[in-house]
């Protein structure tokens, strides 16, 4: 039992906890609290180093300063830690009690970083969650553990999907106040914000080095390695093919022919990178038969990473991303018919057209005006899509 591992990892059981520097995020926490009490077990996912151990690291801080939980009632542990690697969670969680003398019964707040890096884990959680008095926290950087065809989760778990910051969370960030006085600044925010996306760390420092080796790892460590992928150079070769057709309808066939690969080796590469959240796809609306065979739209997970591979050009591209990311949990699809497209139009039978800063066609206009939908809206500027209730 390595209990000095276990204690660099939580250091309140020693010293004060406070969370001088880090960005609350109360958009997402306030979603997360409010299921605090519930028995399901808590699984937060989402691209790598969006903010997912900030955000356990905060909801700790809670527990500790907002509901008086004890501080050695309280277990937070990186699963991919390689001294950690000859032991399940079971006996983790068993480290853990025997550290602090806890009973069996007595209540305690686990929360397990990266748990896809342990087999069977979804048998383990159950087992623990049915037999334990405990509150499990989990998050994976992959979508592998969604896709469990053993069911051992079915109605014990409550998936969360982290998002890069949206604007809003940009400007409280960096902590730019505007003063209504001074409201046409926000302008040139935005545009910083469109170059620089909403990963954490790189809104925070600028290191452009940061997206080239976050991507790199995600290639390297997330795809690579676990789906054995021996050429990482055609993975890379891939993604950024893949960002230069981000906010457009993705060929498989093409792509297949511009890498010498095969449409199913193709289809597949990319549904690695789907699956690591560095891309979205889109599927067009439609009948079932439709929706399977058409092309899907491909967006970026980040800004920030799109740019960075495709340089800093085509805003209303990047607007139209960013809409997308703001839609995302609407489920959105594309509309096509006769060779006529309108970006998104959600599960709730919203229709919604991105025109940066322009108009609508004239044939866009008429399929807009036609099209049978519970309301519709066309996005000019950043302004529009703050101010839509819709979204929220």
């Amino acid at each position: 039992m390595n209990t000095e591992l276990y204690s660099r990892y939580n250091p309140w059981w020693e010293n004060e906890f406070d969370l001088k520097g880090i960005y609350p995020r109360e958009k997402i926490v306030s979603k997360l609290y409010s299921n605090l009490k519930s028995g399901e077990i808590i699984f937060l996912t989402g691209l790598r180093r969006v903010g997912k151990t900030t955000l356990m690291k905060i909801i700790i801080h809670k527990l500790i300063h907002e509901h008086s939980i004890p501080e050695n009632r309280i277990f937070y542990i990186s699963l991919d830690d390689y001294l950690l690697s000859n032991r399940n969670i079971l006996e983790i969680i068993d480290d853990f009690r025997k550290i602090h003398k806890i009973r069996f019964e007595e209540k305690i707040f686990v929360f397990l970083d990266e748990i896809a890096y342990k087999e069977n884990f979804e048998q383990q959680l159950k087992n623990i969650h049915d037999s334990q008095n405990i509150k499990i926290f989990a998050s994976s950087s992959s979508t592998s553990m969604l896709r469990s065809k053993k069911h051992f989760l079915t109605g014990r778990n409550i998936i969360f999907e982290m998002l890069p910051l949206d604007f809003d969370e940009y400007l409280e960030f960096k902590e730019i106040k505007v003063k209504k006085a001074d409201e046409s600044l926000l302008d040139s925010y935005f545009e910083d914000f469109l170059k620089t996306g909403g990963l954490p760390e790189y809104v925070k420092y600028g290191e452009i080095e940061y997206i080239k080796e976050l991507v790199d790892d995600i290639i390297s460590k997330d795809i690579a390695a676990f789906y054995r992928v021996k050429n990482t150079y055609l993975l890379k070769d891939l993604f950024t093919l893949l960002m230069e057709r981000a906010g457009k309808l993705v060929s498989i066939n093409k792509l297949a022919k511009i890498l010498g690969l095969s449409p199913d080796t193709l289809r597949r590469h990319l549904k690695m990178f789907e699956d690591t959240y560095l891309v979205y796809l889109m599927p067009r609306y439609g009948k079932p038969n439709e929706k399977l065979l058409s092309p899907k739209k491909l967006y970026a997970a980040d800004l920030g990473i799109r740019t960075y591979y495709t340089g800093f050009r085509d805003n209303g591209s990047l607007f139209e991303n960013y809409v997308y990311l703001k839609l995302k949990h609407k489920f959105p699809n594309y509309v096509l018919q006769n060779k006529i497209e309108i970006d998104f139009f959600t599960e709730d039978k919203c229709l919604i057209e991105v025109k940066y800063n322009r108009e609508l066609s004239e044939k866009q206009k008429e399929l807009f005006d036609k099209f049978k939908a519970k309301k519709k809206f066309t996005i000019n500027s950043f302004r529009d899509l703050m101010s839509m209730k819709e979204l929220k």
